[in-house]
């Protein structure tokens, strides 16, 4: 069979981004990454289990876990200044070499027998320092690389990507972890990283890696001029810096922030964002407890609700391609419910295979909540700004589910786990009706009069 008789196997919405070469390149390398991460879930803590000293295994855990992610949000405050003006593509090459190198010392380290529970920890925090941009420089590279129909089903395989590396990475992890060591684990991580270096320096957007800094008059300066078309204070920084003039206090490293501060749209989407991933946190402590205490379990059915989590994520971000005939607001909100209604079952005392078919069908109704969400800041944010913005976002995000976490334990003490998992699905409905009631206020007020193209969005569909 051909390729192109392979690409018309595909759905209508996915077989342009199979046909063009940039994409069609960078798919593989940025799949291989989400499984090298999906893998190093397991191996990261079980190194660290392996190398702590006597007694000192949960505290080490813990601080390998934090290292390997929290760095993130404070790279994307303190490097603003240096990395905003970077080319996308340079952002995620800048952020895949650094994770190669320093992932990659790990199992170089335990095999010199030097790897002290110090440097562990210095190196893993290294790795992830520029996680926040590496990521905005992603789906920044996807959208410039690809038109603004075709974003939505591009987010769609990344996110899914992302969905598919949780289930298949730590399973593989265990496979592999009866033959090697967790370190060379980590190495292959690292080794997929530096695929994706290479692979992000052979891919380049239209118009070279300049397209993201838009020139006076080219059609991006245009589009980003008109998307920041209001009245409000961002939009004229932002259509100022696309139209090639400075803009005051654009290198400072809250740049992104204060931008989002400005855009009441693109905050809405954000505080939308974080909110459903911290009311995730509690439930996300609350189920093995669940299956332990009130199911009376084992590790076997707690693995078998996120396994089935996992596949219906996979599937319904998949289907989130197919979603862009419809408006994109109603949808995101309508998924944050929908997961809402999936938990609440889990506290009226359902039976086990009841809340697996209800956990499976979370899974499916969440899957496309990642690209949606993505597609949403791609078309809101002018072009000149979005690796800063998405930069911004990945900070911001990167809170919420530890502090989701922390807050489960508690809540647990003083609800038992069916409680609190019943709360969490209760609270998430009440965060979808709260958005809407927001958003259905917003679009009652009067638009401000438009600078450039057809409305406050410009070329930009509302949704």
């Amino acid at each position: 069979m051909t390729p192109a008789q392979t690409t018309r196997l595909l759905p209508q919405a996915y077989r342009p981004l199979f046909a063009h070469a940039g994409f069609k390149r960078l798919l593989p390398a940025l799949a291989a990454s989400d499984l090298g991460d999906g893998m190093s879930v397991v191996a990261v803590a079980w190194l660290a289990i392996e190398i702590a000293p006597p007694g000192r295994s949960g505290l080490l855990l813990g601080t390998a876990l934090a290292a390997y992610a929290l760095p993130g949000a404070l790279g994307a405050l303190l490097f603003g200044r240096l990395l905003r003006r970077l080319p996308a593509a340079r952002l995620l090459a800048a952020d895949s070499r650094i994770r190669a190198v320093l992932l990659g010392c790990v199992p170089v380290a335990w095999a010199a027998g030097l790897l002290h529970p110090v440097l562990y920890v210095a190196l893993l925090a290294g790795s992830s320092v520029l996680h926040a941009w590496g990521n905005a420089g992603r789906y920044s590279l996807v959208a410039q690389m690809l038109a603004p129909e075709q974003r939505l089903a591009a987010n769609a395989l990344l996110s899914s990507s992302v969905s598919a590396s949780i289930v298949i990475g730590p399973a593989l992890a265990g496979f592999l972890a009866a033959v090697i060591s967790p370190a060379w684990l980590i190495g292959l991580d690292a080794l997929s990283f530096a695929v994706l270096a290479v692979q992000v320096g052979r891919v380049r957007a239209p118009g070279g890696e300049a397209a993201t800094e838009p020139k006076p008059g080219s059609e991006a300066g245009s589009e980003a001029g008109s998307e920041a078309g209001s009245t409000s204070e961002a939009g004229t920084e932002a259509g100022t810096k696309a139209q090639g003039g400075a803009v005051t206090g654009s290198d400072r490293p809250s740049a992104g922030l204060q931008l989002l501060r400005r855009q009441p749209e693109l905050l809405g989407v954000l505080a939308l964002t974080w909110f459903f991933n911290f009311l995730y946190g509690p439930a996300e402590v609350a189920l093995p407890l669940h299956v332990t205490d009130d199911l009376h379990a084992g590790a076997g059915l707690l693995g078998l609700y996120w396994a089935l989590f996992g596949a219906g994520a996979v599937l319904g971000g998949l289907a989130a391609g197919a979603l862009r005939r419809f408006p994109l607001w109603p949808v995101t909100l309508g998924i944050v419910a929908g997961w809402g209604f999936a938990l609440v079952p889990f506290g009226l005392g359902a039976s086990a295979p009841v809340t697996l078919a209800c956990f499976t069908l979370g899974g499916l109704i969440y899957g496309p909540f990642t690209a949606l969400s993505y597609t949403l800041f791609q078309e809101r944010t002018p072009a000149a700004w979005l690796t800063t913005v998405l930069a911004a976002r990945s900070a911001a995000l990167l809170t919420a589910g530890p502090v989701g976490t922390a807050l489960g334990g508690p809540l647990i003490a003083l609800m038992g786990p069916r409680g609190v998992l019943a709360a969490s699905g209760i609270a998430t409905v009440a965060l979808a009706a709260v958005g809407a009631a927001v958003r259905i206020r917003s679009t009652r007020r009067p638009a401000p009069r438009p600078v450039h193209g057809s409305g406050p969005c410009g070329g930009a569909a509302r949704p």
